[in-house]
């Protein structure tokens, strides 16, 4: 790792109120303090304990003050770099920051890399690399639910489960290694036991792997489509998740001509909700244009939403448009259901919907909203609703790596059920082994590091 000092502005560019300058780097302190003025009576940033904050000026190097500033300064190791680090709070606003941060290059820092300050606490021991991985998941969080799962990873959880796996993966290849080089002292392994300790370890991966799909859905999100003829409700539905009249409604078909995109948050899930064009044969250009775009919207939605109008029956749209729902996850609202005249009896319901979830709800009243994500949250996350304790691996990295631990480990279970060499369990333990060491951060690669904080922005 290099061992100079970084700088960057680590607040997001734009107007605010404040924006923050970051140094990190054995001469922080002192380049900060070379361009750091402190008010009367106040103290030079080199003669100040960790964890202080001084006021004064920013200053250029004709002594001219650039900006008021606050500074912040942590010393090695209790800081997030596990380095020297200074924090310049100046104003908020692209100039002054600039100027700052300006300052603070002409000492000799070097402009930090994206992700170079998390990378450092990395180098340095101070989070794991799962920690790592988890800040720039707490950062691009849609959702209070990614929110606890990339919290989970940045307390450590995430590693310290992967790490107690990793230790009885090496415990039971010692064993096996044992047998291998000291057959005469030691001879063959309990097979019996081994098999039920790596089968136990199988059900752990296989576990999280299961979780760990249900926490990507909280992290990712999922594409919803609403769906149905003209006039059912679909953009009065839309304004009512929203809580706001993001779709025009009007009485007149055909008013929705394009797919219409909104984000919201249903039980801590980001839902991209794709308001569409009601399907229908028609003889309008435009229109038909929509209907084929809401057709596109159905292939690529992972729920669907079939909305139907209780005050007007069923006709031979709505049988259209449930033929487009052959494969898909979908759940049939019944809209208006505030009406007194309901044209679809229940036994017409049960029939047409065929097994689907059906939900009644009054897009105008706002009644049935409720059941509706409730529904949406089981179907999405297989029945199992809420975030549970093993919901924390939502990186690609991690589940393929799992994978193939998952892969070895049920090869050795199975030979050792058919009585193997001891030498071809060992290739498979020390795979599992190499595979889990990528995700403890034991085996890992200098251009996989790379990769990982390839994304992150720049002052973080």
């Amino acid at each position: 790792m290099k061992n100079d000092t970084i700088a960057a502005i680590a607040t997001a560019p734009g107007e605010g109120g404040i924006a923050i300058v970051r140094v990190s780097g054995p001469e922080a302190i002192g380049m900060v303090d070379q361009v750091f003025e402190p008010v009367a009576g106040g103290r030079r940033l080199t003669e100040r304990a960790g964890y202080t904050a001084g006021l004064g000026w920013v200053v250029d190097r004709n002594g001219e003050r650039i900006d008021e500033v606050l500074t912040l300064v942590m010393r090695a190791p209790r800081s997030y770099t596990a380095e020297d680090v200074v924090e310049v709070h100046c104003h908020g606003g692209v100039l002054p920051a600039r100027r700052v941060l300006e300052r603070v290059l002409a000492q000799g820092a070097r402009m930090a890399d994206a992700g170079e300050f998390t990378l450092r606490a990395f180098l340095n021991g101070r989070l794991d690399i799962t920690q790592a991985e988890a800040v720039i998941d707490l950062i691009r969080a849609k959702s209070t639910g990614a929110m606890r799962i990339a919290m989970r990873q940045l307390q450590g959880e995430l590693g310290r489960r992967m790490r107690a796996i990793e230790e009885e993966l090496i415990g039971i290849n010692a064993g096996v290694e044992a047998s291998i080089d000291f057959p005469e002292e030691i001879g063959d392994i309990d097979r019996a036991e081994a098999l039920e300790r790596v089968g136990t370890l199988a059900e752990r991966v296989r576990h999280i792997l299961e979780a760990s799909e249900r926490g990507r859905v909280y992290c990712q999100g999922i594409r919803m489509a609403i769906v149905g003829k003209p006039n059912v409700g679909k953009s009065s539905l839309l304004n009512a998740l929203l809580q706001k009249n993001r779709a025009i409604v009007t009485d007149i078909p055909g008013t929705t001509r394009d797919v219409i995109e909104e984000y919201v948050s249903l039980r801590g899930i980001p839902v991209r909700l794709m308001d569409t064009a009601g399907l229908r044969e028609t003889e309008d250009v435009v229109e038909r244009l929509g209907v084929e775009r809401t057709r596109q919207a159905i292939d690529e939605a992972d729920v669907v939403l079939f909305v139907l109008d209780v005050g007007a029956g069923l006709d031979e749209n709505d049988r259209r448009v449930q033929g487009l729902l052959t494969g898909k996850k979908a759940v049939v609202l019944v809209n208006k259901d505030d009406l007194e005249d309901k044209r679809i009896s229940v036994a017409e319901l049960e029939s047409f919907c065929a097994g689907l979830p059906l939900v009644r709800a009054s897009a105008r009243e706002g009644t049935g909203l409720r059941d509706l994500e409730l529904t949406v949250e089981q179907l999405v996350l297989g029945g199992q609703a809420g975030l549970d304790e093993m919901e924390l691996v939502v990186n690609t990295r991690h589940s393929l790596a799992l994978r193939r631990v998952l892969a070895h480990l049920e090869a050795v279970c199975l030979g050792l059920q058919q009585g193997v060499t001891l030498d071809c369990l060992a290739v498979d333990l020390w795979g599992a082994l190499e595979a889990m060491g990528e995700i403890t951060g034991r085996v890992l690669r200098e251009d996989v590091i790379e990769r990982i904080f390839h994304d992150f922005c720049i002052g973080k």
